[in-house]
């Protein structure tokens, strides 16, 4: 294993192993971020990789609507597959203009791609170790990242029963 340690002219520290970003930290803000198979906010006390996802009682799943901007909208510019572990990121009101950031999977049944612009109903898996608790409830509204980069927004429509 090789690890490595980094500092950039803009006052960054980056810290790679075996050649993989791992995380990042501002210096100037004291702001870092932790990069597993996706990346996570620093509230995370778990990653997808940490748990059986599948049976887990740790693990809530909410039907909800959600669209992804076309690259017209400074989104993606190809589709979704099911499987797919953006950032999910909510405010706890509208007028709070802080918001959190939570892994969550999208996963959906068909059609095999979601096309860019178009809306869809799919599920959506939350790790409960996260503080997301006071996030969902049915309507709420939410950004969906690729890090920075807003490309779509979800909705809660309803709570699925869970496996556990």
């Amino acid at each position: 294993m090789v690890v490595r340690k980094e500092i950039s002219e803009h006052n960054e520290l980056y810290l790679y192993m075996n050649g993989k970003l791992i995380y990042k930290r501002w210096l100037n803000t004291g702001n870092s971020k932790v990069f597993d198979l996706m990346a996570y906010s620093k509230y995370t006390y778990a990653s997808y990789t940490d748990l059986d996802i599948e049976n887990s009682p740790y693990v809530i799943t909410v039907r909800a609507k959600i669209r992804f901007n076309p690259p017209t909208e400074d989104g993606r510019s190809t589709g979704i597959y099911s499987g797919y572990r953006p950032n999910h990121f909510f405010r706890l009101d509208e007028y709070d203009d802080r918001v959190e950031c939570f892994m969550g999977e999208i996963s959906f049944e068909e059609p095999d791609i979601l096309e860019l612009g178009k809306v869809y109903e799919v599920n959506v898996r939350f790790i409960l170790s996260q503080r997301i608790e006071p996030y969902l409830k049915v309507g709420k509204k939410w950004f969906i990242n690729e890090g920075p980069t807003n490309v779509g927004t979800g909705e809660i429509i309803r709570f699925l029963p869970s496996a556990g």
